[in-house]
């Protein structure tokens, strides 16, 4: 299976420039997850439906949080999965948990638009 175009990894090295300033030009959407954890794994084609549905206006990062615990202790993560939408550097909120891709795009309406 192809991936989509609007779905990148990133780690802790690179999260300033291809989360933070790259949310100056558009949304981009951070999935905080981790192998072992079975609602990480069941949420990523929700969020990977959501983020086709909106065609590139929205990307998302994936960070996975064994390879990156400084960016989740940074974010003060409690839990996972936890999504962060960033714009124009800012937090703009987050959800925890698995959820339905239109649970998802709900959310993104009511805190980006």
């Amino acid at each position: 299976m192809q991936k989509s175009p609007y779905v990148f990894d990133v780690d802790v090295d690179g999260f300033e420039e291809r989360v933070l300033q790259a949310s100056e030009g558009q949304p981009i959407l951070v999935d905080f997850w981790a192998e072992w954890c079975s609602p990480c794994l069941a949420l990523t084609p929700a969020l990977e439906r959501t983020v086709g549905a909106y065609g590139g206006q929205i990307l998302l990062a994936k960070v996975e949080v064994d390879d990156n615990m400084k960016l989740a202790g940074h974010y003060r993560l409690r839990g996972f999965p936890t999504v962060i939408l960033f714009h124009k550097h800012e937090e703009l909120g987050r959800f925890s948990g698995a959820r339905a891709s239109h649970w998802i795009e709900e959310w993104i309406d009511q805190h980006w638009r």
